[in-house]
């Protein structure tokens, strides 16, 4: 099978990528044309035999002919990764939120399903989209079937990005399939993201004796993957996803984001206050997202086999001291 990976240098196309190596597929690697031919340094680096296994191609998703480029190769599976993915950065331009997000996905499908007409292949698409889509709603697991009502500029540019796919599917028969993953994280995901951001100041009050970490609001409950089950999920989505389906990658099990920095304080091993930070608020933060991922069990068997515990283990561990 060969599978293109748009994304493939960002925190999850680098574990992505690795992983569909280790399968004995053959992968393209689609990468911003200011990256390095390969992932950066770090937990998910490629061996040389890993890399020289790997075709690297730059892809611009707001350049149509860079993406008509990187995409004319025949391929038996696209995973689509390639987003701006975090949402402090879509509130800060919501129009390239969506220029990169929605309509890059629209000109990615549209090249995909021009070559199928033509005969050039009918590669299964996977859409990487997010469970912020669902917006607010009862404190119970979201399902499939839940109204989609995005409530930031990240949500609704991948909220597009769905549309965008699925109608390339209606329209055309182009094999889509969307997965919703729910929080996640893990080695070599950055200080943006909450987890790690945690870790970061946490580990640095250990070091200073500091007394005192600043926290953005700590009421919302949040599920967190590993990136690795995230990643077999899309792997096992590919072989096993209905083409014109949805499916919630998620374990069903919320936590605060209080206890979760709880959690992670006695593993770093303080006892810091938390300061609430006004600069680390977000505002429109969901108070609830926990989903339920009985569909992807149901047609790939998918589980997730890392606890929180060892999560924040491994992501505390690929953290410099």
């Amino acid at each position: 099978m060969r599978v293109l990976v748009t994304g493939a240098d960002g925190f999850v196309g680098r574990w992505m990528v690795r992983r569909l190596v280790d399968d004995g597929r053959e992968v393209v690697a689609a990468v911003r044309p200011a990256a390095p031919a390969g992932p950066p340094a770090g937990p998910a680096e490629l061996s040389a035999a890993e890399r020289a296994a790997v075709r690297w191609l730059p892809l611009e998703l707001a350049d149509f002919e860079s993406v008509r480029q990187c995409a004319r190769a025949p391929c038996d599976a696209v995973v689509h990764l390639a987003a701006v993915s975090s949402g402090v950065e879509a509130a800060r331009d919501p129009g390239w939120a969506w220029t990169v997000n929605a309509a890059g996905t629209a000109r990615l499908v549209h090249v995909l399903l021009e070559a199928k007409r033509a005969g050039q292949g009918d590669p299964v698409v996977l859409v990487a989209s997010t469970a912020e889509v669902y917006g607010r709603g009862d404190p119970t697991p979201r399902k499939e079937s839940d109204p989609v009502a995005p409530c930031s500029p990240y949500a609704a540019s991948k909220a597009g990005a769905e549309l965008a796919a699925l109608e390339a599917w209606r329209r055309g028969g182009l094999r889509v399939i969307v997965a919703r993953a729910f929080a996640h994280t893990g080695p070599g995901q950055d200080g943006r993201f909450v987890v790690p951001a945690f870790a970061q100041r946490l580990k640095l009050a250990k070091r200073t004796a500091a007394p005192v970490v600043k926290v953005g609001s700590l009421e919302p409950v949040r599920e967190f993957l590993h990136v690795q089950d995230v990643v077999d999920a899309y792997a096992r989505l590919l072989m096993k996803g209905q083409p014109g389906e949805t499916y919630n990658i998620a374990s069903g099990h919320g936590i605060s984001l209080e206890a979760l920095l709880d959690k992670l304080a006695v593993l770093v091993g303080v006892r810091p206050i938390t300061e609430a930070d006004a600069d680390l608020m977000r505002v429109g933060d969901l108070p609830y997202l926990v989903g339920d991922a009985s569909k992807l069990r149901a047609a790939t068997g998918w589980a997730p086999r890392r606890s929180l515990d060892q999560t924040l283990q491994d992501v505390l561990d690929a953290q410099a001291d």
